[in-house]
């Protein structure tokens, strides 16, 4: 999803002469995205920024130990947010039965910190593009019903407070 001029591509050949171009020199960097290429940068209230993370707190949860609820929840989370999924991986630690794991996406990730034995989770959900991370809290409420929900919101990629791209 990516083109050639994507951060992603540093340290290639894009010239096709054999050499690689030093990033100082010709690679992009977020600020000097041209307008006819996919940066999948967001823009809100007047701030161009990297992508919208949140940090979710659920407390008094239920099946923070189940892995197919867990795994459930992430995919019904992704497809609610609109994002792109690429690959789950969980883990279940024993004895205390907590899981932790991620879901990464084309638009970045959704990860998951469970402590059972508290009836506690954190989660990270990042996204870039038209991805709307804030589709995936009804989501986790359905699949762990938890009794109080906390979220904050971060702004990524702005630089000195301001617009990315001035």
């Amino acid at each position: 999803m990516l083109d050639s001029g994507s951060l992603s591509q540093l340290g290639t050949d894009r010239k096709g002469d054999g050499e690689t171009p030093k990033a100082s020199q010709e690679a992009p960097l977020p600020n000097s995205v041209s307008e006819e290429r996919k940066d999948y940068f967001q823009e809100r209230d007047g701030e161009r920024f990297a992508g919208t993370h949140l940090i979710v707190d659920l407390w008094e949860a239920e099946g923070l130990d189940d892995i197919p609820t867990i795994e459930q929840a992430l995919r019904d989370s992704v497809e609610a947010s609109g994002a792109t999924l690429l690959h789950i991986h969980l883990h279940h630690f024993t004895p205390s039965g907590g899981v932790s794991g991620v879901a990464v996406l084309a638009e970045s990730h959704i990860s998951i910190h469970t402590w059972p034995e508290c009836d506690y989770a954190a989660l990270d959900i990042f996204m870039c593009g038209a991805a709307d991370p804030h589709a995936a809290i009804p989501v986790l409420e359905r699949a762990f019903k938890p009794g109080r929900t906390g979220v904050e919101e971060i702004r990524r990629g702005k630089l000195g407070g301001g617009k990315l791209g001035e």
